[in-house]
């Protein structure tokens, strides 16, 4: 098994479990939990030890940043299936599934956007029922569920 300091030979078809985690940046214990998702795959020796394809590696980098942009595991499990079974993905293989998600990023970047524009508003607001609330009280309509922050009182019980 590899050290953390020690490098995986490049013509290495297959990986343990250590070197994955080694080489990919995440824990051994995130690659269980990509396993258990079907995110990844593995083989199991006869020892019963798990053996990952190289191509792994792609998959795992695309599971972390398409995480990081905020794409829920099941979305991303959704387009990791689409993934040819019989060849390792190519750079257009990785391009298709990127460019799949543009437009629900560039719908959260709007939504953050106009979140972040009207945050002034939504704190001056405090959701007391002022006569305008860019984000949750359009058109003051809480005022006539009462005073104070209706949003956060459940049946006239303060929090």
């Amino acid at each position: 098994m590899a050290h953390m300091s020690e490098a995986v030979p490049w013509d290495h078809e297959e990986l343990t479990v250590g070197e994955l985690a080694a080489r990919s940046g995440v824990a051994v214990s995130a690659l269980h939990f990509y396993e258990r998702q079907g995110l990844i795959s593995s083989r199991r020796t006869p020892g019963n030890q798990r053996r990952y394809h190289r191509a792994t590696l792609r998959r795992v980098a695309f599971i972390r940043v398409s995480q990081r942009v905020g794409i829920p595991l099941a979305r991303i499990g959704e387009a990791l299936a689409t993934l040819p079974g019989d060849r390792t993905p190519d750079a257009k293989d990785w391009r298709r599934l990127s460019k799949g998600w543009q437009a629900d990023l560039d719908a959260r970047i709007e939504q953050l956007q106009r979140l972040r524009d009207d945050l002034t508003d939504c704190i001056g607001c405090g959701c007391l029922s002022l006569r305008r609330c860019a984000l949750t009280n359009a058109r003051d309509e809480m005022a006539a569920s009462g005073p104070g922050p209706r949003k956060l009182l459940v049946d006239g019980i303060e929090p």
